[in-house]
């Protein structure tokens, strides 16, 4: 199969990415006679300071590049539009940044898009679809500025907290909106949301906390349990260590198991492609991964390391049998480095018990324990967690969620996404109840918000995709349509009553270029519907597959 190297759309990978262009130099332009200061900051509220006020041409690029550490990278090729800056106080001790790209050519719409991990800063590049799609667009920096695995900001400073859990995507909203209708005379008539992981999280807690911010939200992977998840990352790190230990697995084996569990689970789903479409029917036979077996030349796993992988995959349960959060997913181990490749568990998990639980940098994660846990239940440091399933309010007032979820996702478990979607079904009183305005999409073969080593189709215009594939793309190049869109699909479906049945994911011979020509398009199901192979025609084309 072709391994992709790079491919994987980790935080990490997003956070770290270091090319970037410089931002355009503050002006205006006649086409924009709007675009000055004297005409925005009057329309700021108390508490909020207009920073700067810049236009840009048809074509040109925005961004803070370094300064703006976690999200360095400047999109190009933007349409017309004003990019503003606004810093708002959110306590005697706290602040927020936001950004918001005012397009010339707007189509009365609203777009707010979230951040990832711990990171710190506006992310322009998720921003920049917005836009092309006509839509005013909105990204916070969430109060400090910081790569994804950077949590020291949040050392005692519980106001700080509070701006990455909740306040300061709410604020933006909030004063976005009114900067919008006093920019353009008129309201928005409808308002989006986009984001992925900690994206997907901020997403939901906004709409569980204020129902009416959105009318239709967009939410990939999200690392919605925060008191849970972050715990479970540790205790998931320390099942592979210390790296000197018999049970430890080296991170160069990873791909090898990778390939062993596709040639082991791929044709459960009746086809063999190389992708899992179906992990939960997958019963993993270690004994062909055991040293001593004639299948594997160059590598094995030990009987202690058999048992590290168990524990991977197993649930995080207290001792009473209560589920903390679920096992990483068979076909997830191309991405399992992020978690365990380390000395130490990874800084999501750590980070978190240093800065948001313990308040003490020098806290040592061999100490850790399930009361990190009941600590964080107790306190929930920032309120970050969002699982009031019930969200009754937003279904009534019309409003319309689509989520998703790689299937080989090795950092945020796919497993919790199903845990959430039956939670909200149970909330509401059945899936009859819920598929009318709430559809779960689970993406064979692709990982974390986007990519595949498999070859799977993963593109359909997620949080933080488009960006993967150039500083100037938008959409599914080739493909800007609600078929191929969840974008303009949520939108068709909010605004039109459409439905979405499916969205067709595509991918390409170089899976992150798409000039290298079409690979792959398949069409992804609202669960509990799988993708099915018709038994003829192209298997790498959508019409050859049907939701059932």
């Amino acid at each position: 199969m072709a391994r992709v190297t790079g491919a994987v759309a980790t935080l990490i990978a997003l956070a770290l990415r270091a090319v970037a262009l410089p931002a355009e130099a503050d002006s205006t332009t006649s086409s924009q006679p709007r675009c000055v200061a004297s005409k925005i900051s009057c329309l700021l509220p108390k508490g909020a300071t207009l920073e700067s006020v810049t236009a840009v041409p048809d074509g040109g690029s925005y961004g803070e590049g370094a300064k703006d550490i976690a999200y360095p990278v400047v999109p190009t090729g933007l349409p017309e539009l004003c990019a503003v800056i606004v810093k708002v106080t959110s306590s005697p001790t706290s602040s927020y940044h936001f950004g918001l790209f005012l397009p010339s050519k707007w189509n009365s719409k609203f777009l707010t898009v979230g951040n990832g991990g711990f990171a710190g800063g506006i992310n322009w590049l998720d921003m920049a679809p917005g836009p092309h799609y006509g839509m005013a667009t909105v990204s916070t920096d969430l109060g400090h500025n910081s790569t994804t695995t950077d949590l020291s900001w949040a050392l005692n400073n519980e106001e700080a907290r509070k701006d990455w859990g909740w306040r300061a995507i709410h604020g933006s909203v909030e004063i976005g909106k009114q900067i919008v209708q006093g920019y353009y005379k008129k309201a928005a008539k409808k308002s989006y949301y986009s984001g992925c992981s900690t994206g997907g999280r901020q997403g939901l807690k906004e709409l569980q906390l204020f129902p009416d911010s959105f009318d239709g939200l967009l939410i990939g992977a999200p690392s919605y349990y925060v008191t849970h998840i972050n715990n479970a990352v540790t205790k998931v790190g320390i099942y592979n260590l210390p790296v000197d230990a018999p049970n430890h697995i080296p991170y160069t084996v990873f791909p090898y198991m990778a390939d062993e569990i596709v040639r082991q689970c791929d044709a459960l789903d009746g086809l063999a492609d190389g992708i899992i479409q179906s992990p939960e029917l997958c019963n993993i036979d270690f004994s062909a991964m055991a040293c001593g077996t004639s299948a594997n030349a160059t590598w094995c796993l030990t009987p202690p390391q058999i048992q590290t992988a168990r524990n991977i995959y197993g649930d995080y349960r207290f001792s009473d049998g209560r589920l903390i959060y679920p096992g990483l997913t068979p076909g997830s181990e191309d991405q399992w480095w992020i978690l365990l490749a380390g000395t130490e568990p990874t800084p999501f998990g750590v980070g978190y018990q240093k800065f948001f639980l313990t308040n003490n940098p020098d806290w040592d994660w061999r100490t850790y324990n399930d009361s990190m846990v009941t600590l964080a239940e107790r306190t929930d440091p920032g309120q970050p967690t969002a699982i009031d399933y019930d969200i009754s309010a937003f279904k009534r007032r019309g409003g319309k969620l689509i989520m998703y979820h790689g299937l080989a996702d090795g950092l945020v478990a796919t497993k919790g996404s199903d845990w959430y979607y039956n939670s909200t079904v149970s909330a509401l009183g059945g899936l009859r109840n819920t598929r009318d305005f709430f559809r779960y999409f689970q993406v064979p073969g692709m990982q974390h918000c986007l990519g595949t080593t498999v070859d799977a189709p993963w593109s359909f215009a997620g949080a933080s995709q488009p960006g993967q594939l150039g500083t100037g793309a938008w959409s599914v190049p080739g493909f800007a349509d609600a078929g191929h869109d969840a974008m303009l699909a949520l939108q068709d479906w909010v605004e039109k009553g459409r439905e979405v049945d499916q969205i067709v994911a595509t991918t390409w011979r170089s899976s992150l270029d798409p000039g290298s020509g079409v690979l792959r398009q398949r069409p992804v199901c609202p669960w509990p519907q799988k993708a099915v192979y018709k038994g003829r025609g192209d298997k790498d084309a959508a019409n050859s597959w049907s939701c059932r």
